[in-house]
C-alpha cells in the first residue's frame, strides 16, 4: 500500500488495497464528475442516512475463490490497509446489524455475476481521508455465496487524484475460464420479442418440519416444500407442511415476527425476477393469514430476485435450488 506523502506530512490520495487469497476481478469502472450516497449510518425506519461526496468514482468489485476467506476476515484485511492509509471508519455493520435487506437493498450494488450478496452473511464498511464534502471517501461491501466471496470497493476522490488499485495477494484463474463469470448477466426485455423467460417451479429446499428448528438456530429457513405453477405467482393449493408448522410457530407467540423472502435463479432480467419473487412471498404472505389464520401485523413480504444465490446457476439443480422461499425471523420477543 502506498504511504507516502503529497508534502509537508500530508496523507497520500493514493489508495492501493490488496485483497487476502486467490482473487479475480469482475468489473472496474471510472467516473468523472460524479457523486456517491456514502452511508454514515445504519438502516432508519425508511433510509440509510447517507452524504453525497463530489468527485472521481472508481469501482471494482473482485471474487475471492476457495472457500477460504471469510466475510469478517475480508472486511478486516480491508478495514486495516484503510486505516493505515489514513482513512477514519465512519461506519462498520453485518447483515441484520446494517438494516437487513433493507440496507442492503438501499446500497448501489453491481448486478450479477460481478457481485452477489447474500442477505444473511454480508459486512460493509465506509471510510474517509480527512474532513470535509470533497475529502476522499472509500466504501467496501463484502459478501459470500458458496465458495466464493465478493468484494464491492468504491472510492470517491478528487479530480485529478491518483486512482483506486487493487491486487489480489493471489493470483486465481482467469476469468475466461472460471465457471461463475459466465453466469447469466442482467438482460432487459427487447421490443418486439418474446418476455423473458422467468423461473420455473418447484421451489425446493430444506425439510418442512424443520422450519421452526431453523429459525431458532439460524434465523432463517427454506419453506422447501411450496410448488409455484411455472413463471408463475400462484401457490399450489397445499396442504404445505412448512406452512402448518410456520403458522403453528407464529401463533404460539403473537410477538413473534416473520418475513418471508421470495428468490428466483438468474433466468432473465432483473425486474422480472424481483418481481415474480415479491409475488410468490406475498402468496405465501396471503396463504398464511387466510388459511392458516396468522395475524398479519407478524408477517411481511418481499422477493429479491436473483440476487442471493445458494447455489449455482449454471446447473438445473442449482437453479431449482434458488428457486425458493425462506422464512427471516425478525424479532423473538
Amino acid at each position: 500500500m502506498c504511504l507516502g506523502a503529497t508534502g509537508f506530512g500530508a496523507p497520500s490520495l493514493a489508495l492501493d488495497l490488496v485483497l487476502p487469497g486467490r482473487a479475480v476481478q469482475t468489473h472496474q469502472e471510472s467516473r468523472t464528475g460524479d457523486r456517491l450516497a456514502v452511508p454514515l449510518d445504519r438502516w432508519d425506519t425508511d433510509h440509510i442516512p447517507t452524504q453525497y461526496i463530489e468527485g472521481t468514482i472508481d469501482l471494482q468489485s473482485w471474487r475471492i475463490t476457495g472457500g477460504g476467506t471469510s466475510t469478517l476476515q475480508a472486511l478486516d484485511a480491508l478495514a486495516r490497509q484503510l486505516g493505515e492509509a489514513g482513512y477514519q471508519t465512519m461506519l462498520r455493520c453485518a447483515g441484520r446489524d446494517c438494516g437487513g435487506f433493507d440496507f442492503r437493498f438501499g446500497l448501489d450494488v453491481l448486478p450479477a455475476p460481478a457481485m452477489f450478496v447474500d442477505l444473511f452473511d454480508y459486512r460493509f464498511l465506509s471510510a474517509r481521508l480527512g474532513q470535509g464534502d470533497t475529502a476522499p471517501h472509500a466504501t467496501v461491501l463484502i459478501s459470500t455465496t458458496g465458495a466464493n466471496t465478493y468484494a464491492q470497493i468504491t472510492l470517491v476522490r478528487p479530480e485529478g487524484a491518483e486512482p483506486l488499485r487493487i491486487r489480489a495477494s493471489t493470483t486465481a484463474p482467469d476469468p475466461a475460464t472460471t465457471p461463475t463469470e459466465t453466469a447469466t448477466p442482467e438482460t432487459a426485455p427487447n421490443p418486439g420479442t418474446a418476455t423473458p423467460p422467468t423461473p420455473s417451479a418447484p421451489i425446493t429446499g430444506g425439510a418442512p418440519g424443520e422450519i421452526t428448528e431453523q429459525l431458532m438456530s439460524q434465523g432463517h429457513g427454506i419453506l422447501g416444500d411450496l410448488d409455484f405453477a411455472t413463471g408463475s405467482a400462484t401457490l399450489g393449493p397445499g396442504p404445505f407442511a412448512s406452512l402448518t408448522a410456520l403458522a403453528a410457530y407464529l401463533k404460539g407467540d403473537g410477538a413473534r415476527r416473520i418475513a418471508l423472502v421470495g428468490h428466483t435463479d438468474a433466468t432473465g432480467g432483473r425486474d422480472i425476477n424481483i418481481s415474480i419473487s415479491r409475488q410468490r412471498a406475498r402468496a405465501v404472505l396471503d396463504r398464511l393469514v387466510e388459511g392458516h389464520g396468522v395475524p398479519r401485523a407478524q408477517l411481511e413480504a418481499d422477493g429479491v430476485g436473483y440476487l442471493a444465490p445458494i447455489a449455482s446457476n449454471l446447473t438445473e439443480a442449482g437453479r431449482q435450488a434458488n428457486r425458493r422461499v425462506e422464512a427471516v425471523l425478525l424479532t423473538t420477543q
